[in-house]
């Protein structure tokens, strides 16, 4: 037993050591579209180098859901996923407890689809502290309730914008930015894009015009130092002050069939993107951030005769000096960014299929790729080419696209988990070192 000087040498001791040892990195959540930053960067330490290659991967929880395009998110120890009964004409919400999987709430409205592909949502949920927003296929916005569903307020874009939905329904997750809710609603009048009072859905601004709308989230961005909202849809990539909504710059881009779907990507003053048929643009902001040009544009309005980057889904990686993307026929290719030259092209981590898929996540030195195969590939992707570590099965596809099954639904990453969906489960797999 210590006594006296000895127990205090040993409680300063003990003191030191807690203060001065690592301590264990705080977990992290994913709770919108693209990770807490939306930049599809996944920054917690700790993680799995190499994958068990032997059957699926094991999970933490599987819970049984119904149909859906859209991703999960989670936040505060909860997960969030949208799905569809389509013998009940029924979309839902879905709370779930991130530890166990059981559901908490569900929150269910009536859809008569009249989209192609009527499979479900498509939106990924957005989570601020005790609220939560969705969109439906058909324009149905919800803001909840966390903790019980309860209904805060909402929107539906037909009824309250005569919005004229695009072939595929309702996709772009909205941005939240201080008091607002920024969303890509379409309709008339000047509101492709509106913004809304988070709290209690009352519009603050609307702007731009588009007979499209398009389905790429809104971002926000520093160019030029100056704070801008970028927003791709299928007329233009233009840039609007976020208090206001008013027009900074534009720069046409007319895409074919609305298809607007990856994010955005930037680097300094420079902003790409890339389109299915119209191919890859790269653009320039100008220091005062009030005007923008085109560096280098695509040739081929081809989604078969390709002379860059032509994707369907999948948001690529720029780091600068060189882009990694998924082309129209399933391609990974890598490019110089300076000009748009292909430096090479790989079809090992997906498969060579028209509007064939699969998502890009960075973590550390190397990336997360999960295939419309239901794979979770860590690759390394450098100018030399494409590195695969490890490959394990996530989930089983369960759609049939042409002559494959796939799965077209973004995984989220968080808690040192990946959590990802078909039509039938959404699952938790643990992806904590020594784990």
């Amino acid at each position: 037993m210590l006594t006296g000087s000895r127990l205090i040498t040993s409680i300063f001791t003990f003191t030191l050591l807690a203060l001065t040892l690592p301590s264990p990195a705080p977990a992290d959540d994913w709770p919108q579209w693209g990770g807490p930053n939306r930049d599809l960067v996944w920054r917690e330490k700790g993680i799995v180098k190499t994958l068990p290659t032997k059957g699926l991967l094991p999970r933490v929880w599987s819970t049984p859901i119904g149909e859906g395009y859209a991703g999960p998110a989670v936040a505060n120890g909860r997960v969030f996923i949208t799905d569809f009964i389509r013998e009940k004409r029924i979309e839902r919400i879905h709370a779930l407890n991130a530890e166990t999987g059981k559901i908490l709430w569900t929150r269910t409205y009536p859809v008569r689809y009249s989209i192609s592909y009527p499979a479900g949502p498509r939106m990924t949920p957005v989570i601020e502290n005790e609220r939560v927003y969705t969109i439906g296929a058909m324009g149905d916005m919800f803001c909840l309730k966390v903790n019980d569903g309860s209904v805060i307020w909402k929107k539906n874009f037909v009824a309250d914008y005569g919005t004229k939905l695009p072939i595929w329904g309702m996709v772009a997750s909205p941005l939240i930015d201080g008091n607002q809710l920024i969303t890509l609603v379409g309709g008339t009048d000047g509101s492709l894009v509106v913004s809304f009072d988070k709290l209690t859905g009352k519009e603050l601004w609307r702007s731009l015009e588009d007979e499209m709308i398009g389905y790429c989230p809104p971002v926000i961005m520093t160019l030029g130092k100056v704070r801008q909202l970028v927003v791709w849809h299928p007329n233009a990539l233009s840039s609007l002050d976020p208090a206001s909504g008013k027009l900074i710059w534009q720069v046409p881009f007319r895409v074919r069939a609305g298809l607007t779907i990856s994010t955005p990507r930037q680097v300094g003053n420079r902003v790409f993107i890339t389109a299915f048929y119209n191919g890859p643009m790269m653009i320039e902001v100008s220091p005062d951030g009030r005007k923008a040009s085109v560096v280098w544009k695509g040739t081929s309005d081809s989604e078969i005769k390709t002379d860059g980057l032509h994707s369907i889904m999948a948001t690529p990686i720029f780091n600068g000096s060189h882009i990694y993307g998924v082309c129209s026929y399933g391609q990974l290719r890598c490019l110089d960014a300076t000009n748009g030259k292909r430096i090479w092209e790989t079809v090992k981590p997906t498969g060579r299929d028209r509007w064939w898929n699969a998502f890009l996540v960075k973590h550390e030195d190397r990336q997360f790729i999960h295939n419309e195969q239901g794979d979770l590939i860590i690759a390394k992707l450098t100018p030399r080419g494409y590195q695969e570590i490890s490959r394990a099965k996530l989930v089983e596809p369960t759609r049939r696209v042409r002559r494959r099954m796939t799965i077209w639904s973004h995984p989220a990453f968080a808690l040192k988990s990946v959590f990802a969906r078909n039509d039938k489960e959404l699952v938790r797999v643990n992806l904590a070192a020594g784990k």
